[in-house]
């Protein structure tokens, strides 16, 4: 059972108790990373909940041109928290919205004010997310002299029809285009992200999608399946009957379409959702967050987790600004995990991974259920035998339900 506790958002400026003692232990040896979250987008698109905002002014410290400042207000407020004994800084992703709708040079500066404040790791990865159209050579050239290692591009497709289904405004050869600026910039890993199963989407145009993706300068490859979320502008389209839902046998082919296709030009899962040329390649990131290590999320609405405690800031730009400028945390609530809660997300987050999870993470009654998994295809057999579960290229299909089933 979770309890929710309200140290963080009644905690004083200078104190470093906010943490409970149980989260510090092992913070200095477990993987940290930083996320800092822009919440601004020039456009919302149709099938997004993410916490962004369209509006370029939305009170004193949330508009776009003072945002850098905030976010280093909390990685100061951070960097106080954590210490004395600051862990390392392995990973730094800065996520969104659009994170390149700011200045490159504010998001350099960010960079540079966790260097200052944080021991960072000599082969710190350091992420950013971009949409195609909010870059140019010269801003990706900066970008790359700030310290940023790897950037992510909103692709989502390559057919024009689906693009305006999804409300993209890039055109369908931009991402493409932008991933080879990226490229003479000088960014050594570069992801494309794919969405498929839109309404409306052919085989022959997710297939021509991969082919455009395959066709970049490219060491990785996220595919995500499209989801309709409730409130979305897609979700109401379809509830109006304009547009079909997604179909879920099609989108079990749009998968095993791109598995087999990005296989083929030498990409290897190693997340069911994410596929790379080789290790070096991989989200370190990402894989910080299934592993269930530790981040501090940085902006409005960022999560964070320490030791399994785990805490959101407040959703609102303006409100997130307001705190930090009167010396409040941003956060609005927290909770601790319990053994059983950790227990949980471990099989969760590790049954995705390529490397699936020990058997012993799981329990009695999961691991019987594992080894009929095991009869029915969905884990390997091979894999079993040694003491982990690790899914199949058909269990990949049902990670979802399995997960459920391992862990009711």
């Amino acid at each position: 059972m979770n309890t929710v506790l309200p140290l963080l958002p009644s905690a004083p400026t200078s104190g470093t108790g906010v943490l409970p003692d149980s989260a510090r232990e092992g913070l200095a040896t477990t993987p940290f990373g930083l996320y800092v979250h822009v919440p601004f987008c020039a456009t919302r698109c149709g099938y997004c909940d993410f916490n962004t905002y369209t509006s370029d002014e939305l009170g004193p410290g949330a508009n776009r041109s003072e945002y850098a400042g905030t976010a280093i207000a909390e990685l100061r407020r951070a960097a106080r928290t954590l210490g004395p004994d600051l862990p390392e800084v392995t990973t730094v992703f800065v996520g969104g919205g659009t994170p390149t709708l700011l200045p490159a040079d504010d998001l350099a500066a960010v960079l540079a004010e966790i260097h200052e404040l944080f021991p960072v790791a000599d082969d710190v990865e350091v992420t950013t997310e971009a949409n195609p159209e909010t870059v140019t050579p010269a801003s990706l050239t900066r970008l790359r002299e700030g310290g940023f290692t790897r950037i992510s591009l909103g692709m989502q497709s390559a057919a024009e029809h689906v693009l305006a289904v999804l409300d993209r405004r890039h055109t369908p050869g931009r991402a493409v285009e932008a991933a080879r600026e990226a490229r003479a910039a000088g960014f050594e890993h570069i992801n494309l992200d794919l969405i498929y199963g839109a309404p409306g989407e052919t085989a022959a145009d997710w297939a021509a999608s991969l082919d455009a993706v395959l066709g970049a300068p490219v060491d990785h490859v996220s595919a995500y399946a499209l989801i309709v979320e409730d409130g979305t502008r897609l979700a109401r389209r379809i509830g109006r009957g304009e547009l079909p839902m997604p179909d879920d046998d099609v989108l079990a082919d749009r998968y095993e379409q791109a598995d087999a296709t990005l296989r083929g030009a030498g990409f290897d899962w190693y997340e069911v959702s994410n596929w790379a040329t080789g290790d070096a390649a991989r989200c370190r990131h990402n894989e910080l967050y299934w592993a269930n290590a530790n981040w501090w999320g940085v902006g409005p609405g960022a999560h964070s987790h320490v030791g399994g405690f785990r805490w959101w800031n407040v959703k609102h730009p303006a409100a997130y600004a307001d705190r930090l400028a009167n010396g409040e945390s941003p956060a609005q609530d927290s909770e601790l995990l319990d053994d059983a809660d950790r227990a949980l997300e471990t099989v969760m987050l590790g049954l995705r991974l390529r490397e699936g999870l020990p058997l012993t993470a799981l329990s009695t009654v999961g691991r019987d259920r594992a080894a009929d998994a095991v009869r029915r295809g969905l884990l390997e057999e091979a894999a079993h035998a040694s003491g982990r579960a690790v899914l199949t290229d058909r269990g990949r299909l049902l990670a979802d339900a399995l997960v459920r089933d391992l862990t009711d």
